[in-house]
């Protein structure tokens, strides 16, 4: 059977079945359909955790500041895997809970996802060039958090997600205010758009490193746990 771009729930359910129930293994159903065994996995830890809505890609699951605290401190307090912690509170993918860890080791606050959640400015404000590459940077550097980094600076969500894909499309040129016939005052020299396209690269890339440094101690944790 050729790889599919998309399953549906009902195609996952039966082959998650097919896993558990004895019917074929892991290894040999994920070649079948053509995933990766790490795909059909998940697949599995999810239905274990959630049920039906854990094979859903398109259900939003909702978490409290009290769930993620407790999930990372008992994976950090050795209380169990990475797929331990998700079965327990109910996770969606070890992903979320690699995201959630990251974030509490740079001694981020963890804050209640979805409803519920810390509100944020829903009407914008007007903004500097120098503003907004100060913003896009504080989002990189924060694994693209929109909602904390309009929290912070006091826009709103969707001015942030609108400069975050300017600036991975465009660069820093699509940072700039261009309406208007007359030249903007936002427009700068070549220095000053190279200064910040260095400075926006250097939060890439310290964001890169971190990640790729934290999920090596994470996979080192989880060998020593099995």
């Amino acid at each position: 059977m050729e790889g599919k771009g998309k399953f549906t729930v009902l195609e996952k359910l039966q082959y998650v079945h097919r896993c558990l129930d004895g019917i074929d293994s892991i290894n040999n159903t994920s070649k079948q359909i053509g995933v990766d065994i790490s795909t059909l996995r998940e697949w599995i830890r999810n239905f274990e955790a959630l049920g039906v809505d854990g094979l859903s890609t398109t259900k939003n699951s909702f978490y409290s500041e009290e769930i993620k605290n407790l999930a990372v401190r008992d994976y950090l307090d050795g209380k169990g895997s990475l797929a331990d912690i998700c079965k327990k509170y109910k996770i969606r993918g070890k992903y979320q809970l690699r995201q959630w860890i990251l974030k509490y080791n740079s001694h981020e606050m963890l804050k209640t996802s979805g409803i519920g959640g810390s509100s944020t400015m829903t009407k914008g404000r007007k903004t500097t060039y120098e503003e907004r590459i100060e913003i896009v940077k504080y989002c990189i550097e924060h694994q693209t958090n929109y909602a904390e980094t309009a929290e912070h600076f006091q826009v709103s969500y969707q001015q942030v997600y609108s400069w975050v894909i300017k600036y991975e499309k465009n660069g820093v040129e699509g940072l700039q205010d261009k309406r208007g016939k007359r030249k903007s005052v936002d427009e700068t020299s070549e220095i000053d758009k190279l200064k910040a396209e260095n400075k926006l690269l250097q939060a890439e890339n310290r964001r890169k490193q971190m990640e790729i440094d934290f999920l090596k101690k994470l996979e080192e944790i989880e060998r020593g746990r099995y």
